[in-house]
């Protein structure tokens, strides 16, 4: 039986990664419309903000037809970070925005970008709501570099970076102020015969998938502060730099698996 701690690990991978996987996925003709926009939002509410033709947020659903006439190759996942913008089609609105959200989408001359909502009812209650923003690329932006490494290379990456970074943080002791980290790396030495990616995507980039989006939420909590001031200031310098070619190399899995060729 899975623990809370590991079970928190596995939650849904990053927005932007289910937008751009099921959406080329519908260009292709490999599933349908109707399909698609429940796929992405699953049980939250998604609007989109600024799509052409509306003045108005409008449901995702709504906004979906504004990419239907894109090949799935127009349709690319970008995850940049600060110093590493690959993907991004040069400076502006939305490579700024980009940045700082860490996710985005590039459909063509358009770049979305998911904004998560909390909301309080007068009872107390809370719940999200994901705003997918729309931004126009200028017409002489470069488009979206399709360099990188593909899901083999990304796959052989990922894992020579999760092997060394598994010992770093095991000399660092990291186990002694996150000890949910132990259940969610062994997790993912795991075989995991499921898949959140829609048909047409080959194994190796459902495995690839699989893996890098168990691990994105394996480093988020890693990542986070340790309860009860855990560590100091040295300690928590020394886990992140232990913790950086591993989130790279994440970061590159997700791109190459959910940009990968797609196969009828």
């Amino acid at each position: 039986m899975s623990s809370p701690a590991t079970g928190a690990a596995t939650l849904a991978p990053r927005r932007s990664s289910r937008f751009v996987a099921w959406v080329r996925a519908w260009r292709a003709g490999l599933v349908s419309f109707d399909e698609v926009a429940d796929s992405i939002a699953g049980d939250e509410e998604h609007l989109v903000a600024d799509a052409p033709g509306t003045w108005t947020d409008v449901p995702l659903r709504d906004a979906l037809p504004t990419l239907a006439k894109l090949s799935p190759d127009e349709i690319r996942l970008v995850l940049p970070a600060p110093g590493d913008p690959r993907g991004l089609p040069g400076p502006g609105d939305f490579a700024g925005a980009a940045l700082l959200s860490g996710e985005a989408v590039i459909a063509s001359g358009l770049g979305l970008i998911p904004e998560v909502r909390s909301h309080t009812s007068g009872s107390g209650m809370t719940w999200e709501t994901v705003l997918w923003r729309v931004y126009p690329l200028p017409p002489d932006a470069p488009k979206a570099s399709l360099a990188g490494p593909g899901a083999a290379e990304a796959e052989a990456e990922l894992a020579v970076a999760l092997a060394e970074t598994t010992a770093a943080l095991t000399r660092l002791d990291v186990a002694q102020w996150r000890p949910e980290l132990a259940g969610a790396l062994a997790a993912l030495r795991r075989p995991d015969g499921t898949t959140d990616l829609p048909p047409g995507f080959d194994p190796r980039a459902r495995r690839l998938f699989a893996r890098a989006a168990v691990l994105d939420r394996v480093l988020a909590l890693a990542g986070e502060s340790a309860p009860g001031g855990a560590i100091n200031n040295y300690e928590a310098q020394q886990r992140d730099a232990a913790l950086r070619p591993l989130t790279t190399a994440c970061r590159q899995a997700l791109v190459a698996a959910c940009n990968a060729p797609l196969r009828p």
